[in-house]
């Protein structure tokens, strides 16, 4: 999960400042060069600090998703001259994070950030950006998601913790999903303020009903968040 996290943070900080100097004029060729380069830049510089710290330590495994990240927004410009898959993500409140209140969050915006359970990271794409289909927009996605279930510590997969007087106990495992969204940035809009305000929402996963698969069992979701 943290490694899809750096591979998130990179690609849309490479959207980002690609937006931003596209609009300054400058050639495609520099424009990539440019936002490339700041994306990773920054994202190593964290990696730097890291190094620095006696609580984490530099991680080459950090630094290659990061670079990953930065690839993927880059070889769509590239290749297509647009993005044909897109990094989402999404968050949903867990009762994991009440055990370890000090790691994974006590608040909500503390366990939007933490709590690696609520969290799930997508990629979307459209068929119809690769199979010329009218009767399907190009808006309309497929997504596959990725996240996990009681992981409560980064470093061991069985956790046993009190709460509340109540002792239990938790195997972590991982979970793959399936569901539909909707690229944003694909629907004909014509003002320029509601084009600012999807392309924010763009870096978000539409909550839809999903398959999820965990330890080898289909579940169907009505909403998924």
């Amino acid at each position: 999960m943290d490694k899809i996290g750096h591979v998130y943070t990179a690609w849309q900080i490479n959207s980002l400042t690609s937006s931003m100097f596209r609009w300054t004029g400058l050639t495609k060729k520099n424009v990539l060069l440019i936002s490339s380069s700041v994306a990773w830049g920054y994202q190593a510089t964290l990696e730097v600090f890291d190094g620095l710290s006696e609580d984490w330590g530099f991680s080459w495994s950090d630094l290659a998703s990061n670079t990953a990240g930065v690839i993927g927004f880059t070889a769509q410009e590239i290749i297509w001259n647009e993005q044909r898959f897109l990094p989402k993500f999404s968050y949903h409140p867990t009762e994991f994070a009440a055990y370890r209140p000090a790691v994974l969050g006590s608040s909500f915006s503390e366990r939007l950030l933490k709590d690696y359970n609520g969290q799930t990271y997508w990629l979307s794409f459209s068929p119809s950006t690769f199979f010329e289909n009218g009767r399907i927009p190009k808006w309309l996605c497929i997504s596959i998601g990725y996240s996990a279930h009681a992981r409560l510590y980064g470093d061991q997969d069985l956790a046993t913790l009190e709460n509340e007087g109540t002792i239990s106990t938790f195997d972590s495992s991982r979970e793959w999903l399936m569901s539909l969204d909707i690229d944003l940035s694909r629907i004909p809009v014509k003002k320029p303020w509601l084009k600012t305000v999807f392309k924010q929402l763009n870096y978000l996963k539409i909550p839809f009903p999903a398959l999820l698969l965990r330890e080898g069992k289909l579940h169907g979701i009505p909403l998924y968040f």
